[in-house]
């Protein structure tokens, strides 16, 4: 090697080119087939776990995920967050989310008390609460004030760990849409309180299928979406239909991501896996395949 002695700007140069250079390579895809959906948006799994035949432990579970190459998962509820955290990342994975339930009935307590218990341990981790909110009939607006004041006490004890709340659509719910959850989260008006679009609550709920004027109002404070295979309608009670795994159904999947993309959505992705039978390996690696194939469509 050719030796020559370094000017204050030449090292200076040197250094910005490798960061560039290792900027580059982080950012870059890992097949010439990645589209910017793939590139940018973290994909995970969550209620994996409910209806699996095979009934793994939290061990089991994060080294399947690994293995099929999902980066992390949704945890339900306040049960063994510990054990969770620790198999996660022994396998290099993310949790994403918890799933909680709220209960905004006047004199009820609101949440479980041992959220404060759980903040310290997710210091730093980025982990979304998301809500499930019940106690009046869906949508009534009477709600909201009460609503407000607990979404703000619960902000206020995420802050510190870093953690975000995000109100969850569930039919049936009193926060049943994603309208509701916007007018709620804009009411709230914490910069870490947002919002999540559910694919298969959205279906059961919504009378049309144009998703994408909902997704621009929601947009900022669009945090989470979740996905999963789906028919475009279903009369039928259950969920047999508007929760398969990626890859079947009636409804344009493709289309629902390429309209994330063209908004700009760079969040975490989740795979509703709610209901599905048999062992979960089966489905998540079927979903897995179509949302690679997926992806890779997109980026033609």
């Amino acid at each position: 090697m050719a030796e020559h002695r370094l000017t204050v700007n030449d090292m200076s140069m040197n250094k910005l080119g490798l960061a560039l250079f290792l900027g580059a390579a982080l950012l870059a895809p890992a097949t010439a087939a990645e589209s910017t959906v793939a590139a940018t948006n973290a994909f995970f799994a969550f209620c994996m776990d409910t209806h699996d035949a095979r009934k793994r432990n939290l061990e089991q579970q994060a080294q399947m995920l690994k293995e099929l190459g999902y980066d992390g998962v949704g945890h339900l509820w306040l049960d063994n967050i510990p054990e969770r955290l620790k198999t996660l990342d022994a396998a290099g994975l993310r949790l994403f989310q918890i799933t909680i339930r709220v209960d905004i009935t006047p004199g009820k307590q609101p949440y479980d008390p041992r959220l404060k218990e759980v903040m310290p341990l997710l210091k730093g981790r980025r982990v979304q609460f998301v809500l499930l909110m019940h106690g009046l009939k869906p949508s009534d607006p009477a709600g909201d004030p009460g609503a407000v004041e607990i979404l703000r006490e619960m902000a206020a004890l995420a802050r510190p760990a870093g953690a975000r709340i995000l109100l969850y659509p569930h039919t049936a719910d009193w926060l049943e849409r994603i309208e509701d959850a916007i007018r709620i989260a804009d009411k709230v008006d914490r910069p870490n309180v947002g919002v999540m679009f559910n694919l298969c609550h959205y279906l059961r709920v919504s009378k049309d299928r144009d998703y994408k004027p909902l997704l621009v109002k929601a947009m900022p404070r669009l945090w989470a979406v979740s996905i999963n295979g789906a028919d475009e309608f279903d009369d039928q009670p259950g969920w047999a239909r508007y929760i398969q795994p990626l890859g079947r159904g009636s409804f344009d999947m493709a289309a629902f991501l390429k309209t994330l993309r063209q908004l700009g959505y760079t969040g975490p992705i989740g795979l509703q896996c709610y209901g599905i039978p048999g062992d979960a390996r089966d489905h998540l690696a079927e979903s897995m395949k179509a949302w690679r194939s997926t992806r890779a469509a997109l980026s033609k």
